[in-house]
């Protein structure tokens, strides 16, 4: 008997746990918000350290790096452009019958003045057809090299582009393509010079192509190949070339590093001139990398957080305490004791009167149940409740998502905040206007490239003159069909007469204003208002009698001139500041004007410097970088007056007082994240049911006894439904007449 109480009390107390739910209710909710403040309150600690010096270092390292991917995007494109060019331009004097040797140099001649030398070359024999310029090594423009993709790159079975040295020390170029035409097959061989890519650099910048082994091909700029970090610089480069690049970045590996002493600090940015996985590119397999490198001549100053995140967790953790210890009480303890005194009352255990419960809702069902529990003991049904007071529980909810919101806004919204006075290295200022300059260059050169292009169309179309007026429409309609589509850049390309009347075109509607004459050879700008702007390029053919071939260039090609990663936003403008183009991340409005007159200050500044010009703008929303650079150099587009602009919000840059304002604002951020979504949990599965408990519970109370009771989830307030639904059966059944009774 002594052991048979305890044992019975055991088996009572494991079925009552055993009735009781296990997932859903209250607690999960509360548990999750408790570990996800803790969590949060441990972030803040972390990230919110102290910034030094090395935090600037980041920022230079980083513009560094994009200074060399721009280098090496425009080195890679300037000899892939090499090679297409003598590609496609070999390819116009395919024909039943050979061209002479001289014709094709001498036309070549007169489009084309990028190469050092020009050859025609018997592949058979070895021997010299014909040559202009310097002379170029015929024992390695003969030997077939694969590139390191196992193409020729060059097409129908011609070498394919690769470096040679001379016995001068300089570099070369050598890039091959096959002549068709006759009996024969003929070579034309062209040599380049390898030369550092259009970045200015000035008395604190150096510029390097190094090749696979690091062995440094051309330089700019102040001698750095002395040093031994250039050398680790050089050859860091060489290893990082057969890297896979990363998806949607640079096509090639890049990266940085900081050389020199504490005092003479020297930042190096590195980017190979490769292709990314899939991409066409000559120049991809050559194994060259751009090395850039600044003298860091400025000392930060140190952003001092950790205490401010210290606080700020140690605060939250008491938050955190204070808000679960609340839920616990007002919340999850009241519908534990509801599950229980309902069950009581479902088996029948009407002993002892229902315990008062704090709070308004619980209240209310408590009060519901003592009228029930008196109505099982044969009372009359009731609708007043003992209590109907207190604080609601979306009340309580309401109060602590409040207070957790109280500690996380003003991270979010007002401390760390890093304002207009934050101390910009002018290195960065430098930079942008560098890569700006470098931008304006390359879209400069893509312009006169395409002007070339068409201008060797022009060449073609004049050597068919002789033919009869048929053959010779049905020639230039295939030259015009094939030069549209092996370049992308143009949208049309079609020939005029002199009265500027349409002869023939491939591709979209001319845009050539009617009725008026063709442009002379150049790149021209045809409209200044429209949906979309309109440039074409203009090549006379030679003996045409007026007639010119015109080239008119794709916005989208305009547009992925001037799209750079790291340069913020970027337009191009014509001589009046309207935007001709934009990078694709921001889009534009054809021919709209800049945004701000600090811009269009800075354009007219620009116009009167060759190198271009920067400023850091300051206004009432936060610092900015801005440049300008005009085209310089001249070529076809010597008459347009373009100007690339750009501008990077400063909060963008990678500084201690940005990086700390960041980081604040993502603890505040997680906080408010992690008290929405748990208190917004708790609220759906616990408040809004039980507010519907309480009046479902007071309907049974007065009375009710037809609306069936249903759980909608398997949790506490699930279970008090539950019970409440057994009650209504045992008091329908103890009201329901005796059998037999009228």
């Amino acid at each position: 008997m002594p052991l048979s109480a305890p044992r019975g009390a055991r088996r009572r107390k494991l079925r009552r746990r055993a009735d009781m739910p296990l997932l859903g209710g209250a607690r999960p909710p509360i548990a999750a918000l408790l570990a996800l403040l803790l969590l949060v309150a441990g972030a803040t600690a972390l990230v919110l350290g102290d910034h030094d010096r090395t935090a600037v270092d980041k920022a230079v390292l980083s513009s560094q790096q994009r200074v060399a991917e721009d280098g090496a995007l425009a080195l890679r494109a300037s000899l892939d452009e090499s090679v297409t060019d003598l590609q496609r331009a070999a390819a116009l004097f395919a024909g039943p019958e050979a061209v002479p040797a001289d014709t094709v140099l001498d036309k070549l001649g007169k489009v084309y003045n990028k190469w050092r030398g020009l050859a025609v070359i018997d592949p058979a024999g070895g021997s010299l057809l014909a040559a202009r310029g310097e002379t170029i090594p015929l024992a390695d423009a003969l030997t077939d090299k694969a590139d390191k993709s196992g193409k020729s790159g060059a097409g129908d079975g011609a070498p394919a582009p690769r470096l040679v040295k001379l016995p001068s020390g300089d570099t070369r170029m050598l890039v091959t393509a096959a002549l068709r035409g006759g009996d024969k097959p003929r070579l034309l061989v062209a040599s380049g010079t390898l030369n550092v890519p259009g970045i200015s650099t000035g008395e604190n910048r150096s510029l390097l192509v190094v090749d696979s082994a690091g062995t440094v091909l051309a330089k700019d700029g102040p001698s750095i190949a002395r040093t031994a970090w250039a050398k680790r610089a050089a050859k860091t480069a060489a290893a990082a070339f057969t890297k896979t690049p990363e998806p949607g970045g640079h096509p090639g590996a890049s990266g940085n590093l900081m050389g020199g002493t504490d005092k003479h600090r020297t930042a190096v940015g590195y980017a190979a001139a490769g292709r990314a996985p899939g991409e066409t590119s000559p120049a991809g397999g050559l194994g060259l990398s751009v090395v850039t490198s600044v003298k860091v001549t400025e000392d930060a100053k140190a952003v001092r957080t950790q205490a401010f995140g210290l606080v700020a967790a140690a605060v939250l953790l008491l938050l955190a305490v204070l808000v679960t210890r609340v839920l616990v009480r007002t919340v999850q303890r009241p519908l534990i004791g509801l599950y229980l005194e309902s069950r009581r009352l479902g088996r029948g255990e009407l002993d002892r009167p229902v315990r008062a419960f704090r709070g308004r809702e619980p209240a209310r069902i408590g009060a519901a149940l003592e009228s029930l529990r008196g109505q099982l003991l044969g009372g009359r049904p009731t609708r007043t409740g003992r209590a109907r007071g207190g604080i609601g529980t979306r009340t309580t909810v309401i109060v602590c998502g409040v207070v957790l919101l109280a500690w996380a806004a003003p991270l979010l919204l007002l401390l760390n905040r890093a304002g207009s006075g934050v101390t910009v290295p002018k290195q960065l200022v430098e930079d942008q206007r560098r890569r700006t300059d470098t931008a304006a260059d390359r879209v400069r050169k893509a312009l006169n490239e395409g002007w070339a292009d068409v201008a060797s169309v022009a060449q073609i179309v004049g050597a068919g003159g002789g033919k009869e007026e048929a053959d010779a429409g049905s020639a230039t309609k295939a030259v015009l069909q094939t030069t549209l589509r092996e370049h992308p850049r143009y949208r049309s390309v079609y020939v005029l007469d002199a009265d500027g009347k349409v002869l023939t075109r491939a591709g979209a509607a001319p845009r050539h204003p009617g009725g008026r004459k063709p442009y002379a050879d150049s790149v021209a700008q045809l409209n200044t208002s429209g949906k979309e702007p309109a440039v074409a390029a203009y090549a006379a053919v030679p003996g045409g009698k007026g007639r010119t071939v015109v080239g008119e260039y794709d916005p989208q090609f305009l547009i992925s001139m001037v799209t750079r990663p790291g340069l913020g936003q970027v337009w191009l403008v014509d001589d009046k500041h309207r935007v001709i183009a934009a990078d694709r991340q921001h889009g534009f409005r054809a021919f709209s004007k800049l945004p701000g007159s600090h811009l269009d200050d800075l354009v007219t500044k620009a116009r009167k410097d060759t190198n271009g010009t920067a400023l850091l703008h300051r206004a009432d929303g936060g610092s900015s970088l801005a440049a300008a650079a005009s085209f310089t150099g001249g070529g076809a587009v010597r008459d347009l007056n373009w100007q690339v602009v750009s501008e990077q919000p400063a909060s963008w840059l990678e500084l201690p007082e940005y990086t700390a304002q960041r980081h604040t604002m993502l603890a505040g951020l997680l906080g408010v994240t992690a008290a929405v979504a748990c208190l917004g949990w708790l609220h759906i599965i616990v408040v809004r049911p039980l507010r519907k408990l309480a009046d479902q519970a007071e309907a049974l109370a007065g009375g009710d006894r037809k609306t069936v009771l249903f759980p909608q989830h398997h949790d506490e307030a699930g279970a008090v439904v539950r019970n409440l639904e057994l009650i209504r059966q045992q008091l329908r059944t103890a009201e329901r007449p005796p059998a037999g009774r009228n």
